[in-house]
């Protein structure tokens, strides 16, 4: 038996644009179910506001939406046009908070949805990419909003510093403590001294390796990246399993300054499994649901519960005693990492986004270094992106490279004239 391509969803001009917005979001997303993806995320909230905007809720005082003001419904396909998109694009350059790239960025999930509606059947054309429809938007300068920062040798340097210290002098307070020490002092100088490897483990990885933070950590809107675990990793062999941005899992570089921090973290920590994140999740809150949750499937009763957990100053420690598997830090986590070691340090930073070092920041610092010593080939290749590309985001070292050999050649033309 065939089943009409149509039957789930009649495709008509009095469709709703809402009712098209779910099957997009299954087809972009990631994951079973295409329910994941930071992609799908996103485009779900320009797709909102586009709803939002037609229907006249987010326009000017004026602005009453595509439908007829005397027409009785919510927007549907009859009612989009090339005139409908170039308006939107005005309403989008005409936001002063928005930046120009951003306004670029936003209408692009509209023209990428406009676009999967023509293949669809909803629409006949694709009204977005028209000439007429995008005139109004900005210039696009090819900068991506948040993308331009990298860390520079002094900012990596004075980082990397503040937090090897940090982890040392907390390892050595409770390496030395006397042994009469207090078992419930002695366990909090130890979660204390793994916070802070924890960190400079964090640091050291993001600095080095140049490996994307969502590979690295747990994303929630991507299933599949739950953060790297400790059998993901081989210290020995200097290398580390990451799931890519191409969507495939693939080794990734562990160079020797990243080395000693983590055998110094995991050392410390010592998970009961392999199957542990290397870089759990510290959240008191979070860790206290999931070890009375556990323990509570386990069968303990909660007086039995409340009394292991007095035995513990942190719920961290208790999960690893019981073998209670915490997630892994988000991508969001680490940024708040960052920005409370990037104020603690005290580090310069004059960037117009950031007043933090990012965590791309890392990856980007470390493409500099890299194509400055060993070319845009070598350096494609540890950043896990095509040397097209690594030259299009690195050109400017190019740029200075040839006006340097155009001053040399300046020179020795004014010198053979002298």
């Amino acid at each position: 038996m065939t089943m009409d391509r149509n039957s789930s969803t009649e495709r008509t001009p009095l469709t709703s644009l809402t009712e098209s917005f779910e099957r997009y979001l299954q087809d972009k997303g990631k994951g079973r179910g295409g329910d994941g993806g930071n992609y799908r995320r996103n485009a779900a909230r320009e797709l909102k506001r586009f709803a939002e905007w037609a229907a006249g809720d987010r326009g000017s005082d004026d602005w009453s939406g595509i439908v007829p003001v005397e027409v009785d419904r919510g927007p549907t396909f009859e009612d989009l046009d090339e005139w409908v998109f170039r308006e939107y694009a005005r309403h989008l350059a005409g936001d002063r908070g928005l930046k120009q790239n951003t306004v670029q960025t936003y209408y692009r999930y509209i023209s990428a949805w406009c676009g999967w509606c023509v293949n669809e059947g909803y629409l006949e054309a694709h009204y977005a990419q028209r000439a007429s429809a995008m005139a109004p938007l900005p210039e696009d300068d090819g900068r991506k909003p948040g993308d331009q920062q990298a860390w520079t040798s002094e900012q990596r340097h004075a980082l990397t510093r503040h937090v090897d210290e940090q982890a040392r002098d907390a390892v050595e307070a409770y390496t030395t403590l006397p042994d009469d020490t207090d078992p419930l002092d002695t366990q909090r100088a130890r979660y204390t001294a793994m916070k802070a490897a924890r960190d400079r483990a964090l640091v050291f990885v993001l600095a080095y390796t140049a490996v994307r933070v969502g590979e690295l950590l747990r994303d929630p809107n991507d299933p599949r990246r739950r953060g790297v675990r400790w059998e993901d990793l081989s210290l020995d062999d200097g290398s580390m399993d990451v799931y890519r941005k191409k969507q495939q899992w693939d080794a990734a570089s562990l160079p020797d300054p990243v080395i000693s921090p983590l055998r110094s973290y995991r050392q410390l920590m010592d998970p009961p499994t392999e199957r542990w994140p290397v870089f759990p999740t510290f959240d008191q809150r979070t860790l206290a649901g999931l070890v009375q949750e556990e323990l509570a499937d386990r069968g303990e009763p909660p007086e039995a519960i409340a009394e292991r957990r007095s035995e513990y100053p942190r719920d961290l420690l208790l999960a690893l005693d019981a073998d209670i598997c915490p997630p892994s830090i988000t991508t969001d986590g680490a940024r708040s990492i960052l920005q409370r070691l990037s104020e603690a340090a005290e580090i310069d930073i004059d960037h117009p986004k950031h007043n933090y070092l990012a965590p791309h920041g890392g990856r980007r610092g470390m493409g500099e270094v890299l194509v400055r010593a060993f070319g845009y080939t070598v350096a494609a290749r540890y950043l896990d992106n095509s040397e097209e590309m690594v030259r299009e985001r690195y050109s400017h070292i190019e740029a200075g490279e040839l006006g340097d050999v155009a001053t040399e050649a300046l020179e020795e033309i004014d010198s053979l004239s002298g």
